[in-house]
């Protein structure tokens, strides 16, 4: 069980949290930090004494974007087990990750201002895709192993983890459309996972 949060971290939470709100309704240039403040209910001196600049208010949202990332990498491919449990259970992990409400909001908000100031978020940018490499290096190790023959590895990791975000990732940050019900995050992580064990010629 999670020990509470201390009154200084809850309101440092509380300031990410606004600034994320903000960000979102009116983008990052249009956000000041009085109203940043105001919506996280603490003194405007409290901000900054948390986060001296706007800038790096903005940081630490990439830097938490980051952490929930690292959090769900995949375990260790595990010759000893089926290719298609492991699989489900990786992809599994990942559509846990997509629709994780506070994860949305963080992309959300990296996305938008990536958009507006690309350099703001390259690091970000790049470092995740760093994170989604580690799917790759997991289907090199399956590979070495000869569970399956036909599929490059990059390209497979790409296309299992483009599948599950054409469903569970772009409609909800880019449309505001609603989180996938369990079934329905159910029935896309089989599917991609069956569709590659089909064109892999994968050994299940």
């Amino acid at each position: 069980m999670n020990a509470p949060l201390k009154l200084t971290d809850r309101k440092r939470q509380a300031i990410v949290e606004a600034a994320i709100a903000e960000f979102r309704a009116s983008g990052f240039e249009a956000t000041s930090m009085d109203k940043i403040a105001a919506t996280a209910g603490v003194s405007k001196r409290t901000v900054y004494n948390h986060f001296p600049s706007k800038d790096e208010l903005f940081e630490q949202i990439l830097h938490e974007l980051w952490n929930s990332t690292a959090a769900m990498g995949p375990a260790p491919y595990d010759p000893a087990r089926p290719l298609r449990e492991q699989l489900l259970e990786l992809l599994g992990k990942k559509m846990e990750l997509l629709q994780d409400a506070y994860f949305l909001d963080l992309a959300r908000v990296a996305i938008a201002e990536a958009i507006h100031s690309p350099q703001r978020a390259q690091d970000m940018v790049a470092r995740l895709s760093v994170k989604e490499e580690a799917v790759t290096s997991w289907l090199r190790a399956a590979q070495a192993d000869g569970k399956f023959t036909r599929a490059d590895p990059f390209i497979a990791s790409q296309m299992l983890q483009g599948q599950l975000k054409t469903f569970a990732f772009w409609p909800q940050v880019t449309m505001a459309q609603p989180p996938l019900d369990l079934a329905m995050q159910k029935q896309v992580v089989e599917a991609t996972v069956e569709m590659f064990l089909a064109y892999a010629n994968a050994t299940a």
